[in-house]
């Protein structure tokens, strides 16, 4: 056991030094999934990678957005140098820009250069909203499923639904559907939702899975509400929460935001992964006026959100015992380190919420 210890010093080290360089890869500290404590014979080490948003956006013939394409191909490159590599690649959704097979295909071609690795896929809603997810189902995925991985039961659910009357009797076009949807401060939009079918089927599928084993939640957008106006919200996260109180540990990644974003609600640990496109603005800094958003985390330091790569990146996250540990990996900021703390029983953000700034997370919407 000393070795594994020694070996996880020396990791959490190497990934210090390496954050100042410019060397394409994160070494990342070894962790433990179910089966109890570091020290228990059933202990595995457990990483997976995060990768999200990258929003490709078709122009015509083969011409594609060459930001948003070099935001997925670094990486994909950053990726295939990981050491140790990670055990499979989780891709959080918004993969295109706006639904359209050419824009899918592009992304399954950027990402096949994944070396070794099985993909999980999340759809976003500009994924979804232009053929309501059958491209995606035909060639990508299924739109909410789940699998078992030494020893942790994750669950990927399709968060980004809406009311029917909204998707299929309002707009002319698809295409007119689509763009509503992709807009971000859009008041003809609908808020997100997981749906009764989907929850009637999470319920049933974790009948058979016992209280303490690790969840995690993989959903496109948060599954608590952050932000009626962008968005960032979904309208039955009520709902779904309900369903998971019952287990000891729930741990909830989502993408969608483009930001930092984190909290603790009962027993359910939510973490925002970064996009490869584009960084938004906290929208708390977006509205000069007194607003709903909660006080879950610290400014991202970023004195200039139209920075193109400026607060965009991906993310390596252990799993111990149960508790993620998210390491964000910026491309033009400080890597930052969100891991939960058992101390104060909510996630902590290790390289800026000094004890005397820290804000306790939200406990009511």
């Amino acid at each position: 056991m000393s070795d594994r210890f020694k070996r996880r010093d020396f990791l959490k080290g190497a990934m210090a030094t390496g954050a100042a360089t410019a060397v394409p890869f994160s070494l990342v500290e070894l962790s433990w999934g179910a089966g109890g404590t570091p020290e228990s014979a059933e202990a595995q080490n457990f990483t997976f990678a995060y990768i999200s948003d990258s929003h490709l956006t078709h122009i015509k013939g083969q011409n594609f957005n060459e930001n948003f394409d070099g935001g997925l191909k670094r990486a994909v490159t950053e990726l295939n140098f990981m050491s140790p590599k990670p055990d499979f690649v989780i891709y959080g959704g918004d993969l295109s820009q706006l639904g359209k097979k050419e824009e899918l295909d592009h992304g399954l071609e950027i990402m096949s250069g994944i070396r070794n690795l099985d993909v999980k896929w999340v759809i976003g809603e500009h994924d979804y909203y232009l053929d309501l997810g059958k491209y995606w189902q035909d060639n990508i995925s299924d739109l909410y499923y789940s699998f078992d991985h030494k020893g942790v039961h994750f669950v990927v659910l399709n968060s980004i639904l809406t009311y029917d009357e909204w998707t299929h009797d309002r707009w002319p076009t698809a295409m007119e559907r689509m763009q509503q949807m992709a807009r971000l401060d859009n008041p003809e939009g609908s808020p997100f939702m997981v749906g009764r079918e989907q929850r009637e089927w999470l319920a049933k599928d974790l009948e058979q899975v016992s209280k303490s084993t690790p969840i995690v939640v993989l959903s496109h957008s948060p599954l608590y509400q952050v932000y009626k106006p962008w968005n960032f919200w979904t309208d039955d996260a009520a709902e779904v929460q309900q369903i998971l109180q019952q287990f000891d540990q729930v741990n909830v990644l989502h993408g969608h935001v483009h930001q930092i974003m984190y909290n603790q609600i009962g027993n359910i640990t939510f973490q925002a992964m970064m996009a490869t496109a584009w960084p938004w603005p906290y929208p708390v800094s977006y509205a000069q006026h007194d607003n709903s958003v909660p006080k879950t985390t610290v400014f991202m330091n970023r004195a200039d959100p139209h920075n193109s790569r400026d607060g965009t990146g991906w993310g390596s996250v252990d799993l111990i015992t149960g508790r993620e540990t998210i390491h964000h990996t910026l491309w033009r900021n400080t890597n930052r380190t969100i891991a939960f703390s058992e101390e104060k029983g909510h996630p902590v953000d290790s390289k800026y919420q000094k004890p005397k700034n820290q804000i306790p997370p939200q406990d009511h919407y």
